[in-house]
């Protein structure tokens, strides 16, 4: 089984898929993204542009996740935003063309509930404590300025099936996801403080230089 979790940037992907990752056993988190910077990094600086536009990423992933889904008994875990119809098509449709049974989510929130996340992310909250709740968003100035066109995209019924999670935390997120798919999740049984610890963990372990 694969569970492709989509989303805007800073919508809860990465935490989500590690959250059903630590409390599914067996299962593993396959990230596109790697493939994708790689490819960048392989192009001069004026020619990168977004990695899902090469052929080659949409062919490799799909490749790349047919070989997991069936050489691996586990569960695979994506989070991955995609929002192009087509390359959805590719990449999410041949993978269920090929027989997989892949189960898609598209997280969602509304536009302030991601800017706040986005600011969250990292060491976002002694950021805060140190500029105020306003801190500027500059390193995550991509993500804003490709949000509004993922929360109008992601809305659209391919994309379903559609998850909001204003009002959601991670972990209850991932027990709807684990329920719609099937699928039992251990229990969680950390608080707050050690959540949080975790999540800053990973958001640390993800930040993206190029």
């Amino acid at each position: 089984m694969l569970l492709w979790i989509n989303g805007p940037f800073g919508g809860g992907k990465t935490q989500t898929a590690h959250e059903i990752q630590r409390r599914l056993p067996g299962s593993v988190i396959c990230d596109p993204e790697h493939a994708g910077f790689g490819l960048r990094r392989m192009l001069p600086p004026g020619l990168r542009g977004n990695f899902q536009d090469l052929a080659a990423w949409r062919q490799g992933v799909v490749e790349v996740l047919d070989l997991a889904l069936t050489k691996h008994d586990g569960v695979v875990i994506v989070p991955m935003t995609v929002t192009d119809f087509g390359y959805f098509d590719e990449t999410v449709g041949r993978l269920r063309d090929k027989g997989h049974d892949v189960h898609h989510f598209s997280l969602l929130a509304r536009r302030e509930t991601v800017l706040k996340r986005l600011r969250e992310r990292g060491f976002g909250h002694l950021l805060q404590h140190v500029v105020g709740k306003d801190a500027p968003l500059r390193r995550e100035s991509w993500a804003v300025e490709q949000l509004d066109h993922c929360l109008e995209r992601l809305r659209q019924p391919e994309f379903a099936e559609h998850l909001w999670t204003d009002e959601s935390t991670v972990p209850k997120t991932a027990d709807r996801i684990a329920v719609l798919a099937g699928l039992r999740l251990a229990p969680n049984t950390d608080g707050a403080l050690r959540t949080r610890v975790r999540q800053i963990k990973v958001s640390l372990r993800h930040i993206r230089t190029d």
